[in-house]
């Protein structure tokens, strides 16, 4: 597929960071694939870790006219977070304009579930990551599946709030044909649900 330049967008640095079992890498793929349907330039990258047991599960995309896919440390543009704890985690790879998506619904370690270590606040949380970037939206995105018709779409819905807050040029057309391509074609009306309750969600942020 021929490359694009898109009037107006030069690049852009994609973090995602959740726990394994969240879908993370699906969502990654998906922008992903929705860039290149749309003939932009696109790379990826993906740090699998312990996604099998619940450890953290980190991945990129970048698009536009950069040719490495590794994000260090300041140069994320967006970041997605699927879990509260994992966006403050991830927050060194955010610079002072960087926005982030952040799902709200947190999954509380087995640590804190046996009384060895406490999980943040909320409040802790969010304020601490408000500080450092110019926009968060904290997303229910389990709410919003939910909605569509499944807990296990969340990582689709948040998807759907990046579509929605317009930070990439990629038309609706676009992201239909990516998700008939990551997804079993079985699961695309559920899932096509839950990114449009994203969008929604992220068109209003």
């Amino acid at each position: 597929m021929k490359t694009m330049r898109k009037e107006g967008f030069e690049a852009v640095r994609i973090f995602f960071t959740g726990v394994g079992g969240q879908g993370t890498l699906v969502a990654t793929r998906l922008v992903g694939e929705a860039a290149l349907e749309e003939g932009m330039p696109v790379t990826l990258s993906e740090i699998h870790g312990m996604a099998q047991r619940g450890g953290v599960v980190e991945s990129t995309v970048v698009v536009g006219d950069l040719f490495s896919p590794t994000v260090a440390d300041g140069e994320a543009d967006i970041l997605m977070a699927f879990e509260p704890v994992e966006t403050l985690r991830a927050l060194p790879k955010c610079h002072s304009k960087s926005l982030v998506i952040s799902n709200s619904v947190p999954i509380v370690p087995f640590t804190v579930a046996v009384g060895q270590s406490t999980y943040p606040s909320h409040e802790t949380i969010y304020s601490l990551v408000m500080e450092k970037v110019a926009k968060v939206v904290q997303v229910d995105a389990v709410a919003l599946a939910r909605q569509a018709g499944s807990d296990r779409a969340a990582n689709v819905a948040m998807v759907g709030v990046l579509a929605g807050l317009n930070r990439l040029p990629i038309r609706e057309a676009s992201w239909q044909e990516a998700l008939k391509r990551v997804l079993p074609a079985r699961l695309f009306d559920l899932n096509w649900r839950a990114f449009q309750r994203g969008r929604e969600c992220g068109l209003t942020a």
